[in-house]
């Protein structure tokens, strides 16, 4: 798998997602259901574990990094954030993709940051955008990865109005995309950060931060 990342920062620390976590997410997640009817949340410890376990299955195959979201002032569980969709690339003779996860020194390419929710009582703080800080800094300058994207059910609008304050480009909607979690089928929110954007999104998240 990739090598797992504990990221640090002043509101949140972002652990590498494991069954120890399982009844702080339980918990976290119950404490207001009501923001999540676009994404999946586990309520239950029975779905926790799945979630958990689903999570690192993908992990193993390389394609996913899973993380624990804890409030750096309480040490509580307040949520999960993930990579996903990270993919190898070879540079011989052309730049190729990489089938699987080619071994343990690689490093992606490309990647997403998704998969993300966080209790009541942490959204709307600082929580999320310095989470976001420290995975993007990790994937384009310890990675120095050519792309990060986002994606978010079409209908989502709190989704799509927090990727859009980060400063990511909005690409489309990919319409008919998958499986929504209400069972309808969604369209799909694309949007990117690509290497030469970071230095300046990099600043605003910064700022933000500050005030």
């Amino acid at each position: 798998m990739p090598h797992p990342l504990t990221l640090v920062g002043t509101h949140v620390r972002l652990e590498p997602l494991t069954t120890a976590h399982v009844p702080g997410l339980v918990v976290a997640a119950n404490q207001d259901r009501t923001s999540y009817a676009f994404t999946h949340v586990p309520g239950t410890v029975e779905a926790a574990e799945r979630y958990v376990a689903s999570a690192l299955d993908e992990q193993r195959a390389g394609s996913t990094l899973a993380f624990a979201t804890i409030d750096a002032a309480s040490g509580a569980v307040v949520g999960s954030t993930r990579f996903l969709e990270l993919d190898y690339w070879q540079r011989d003779s052309g730049w190729r993709s990489a089938p699987g996860y080619p071994g343990e020194h690689a490093v992606p390419a490309v990647g997403e940051i998704g998969g993300t929710w966080l209790a009541a009582s942490a959204q709307r703080t600082s929580i999320n955008t310095e989470a976001k800080l420290l995975m993007l800094t990790a994937a384009f300058e310890t990675w120095e990865v050519h792309r990060i994207t986002f994606k978010s059910d079409a209908r989502n609008g709190r989704s799509r109005r927090a990727i859009e304050r980060l400063g990511a480009h909005f690409e489309g909607i990919r319409r008919a995309h998958l499986p929504a979690t209400d069972g309808t089928i969604r369209d799909s929110s694309y949007y990117s950060i690509v290497a030469g954007e970071w230095p300046e999104i990099r600043a605003r998240l910064r700022e933000r931060l500050g005030r």
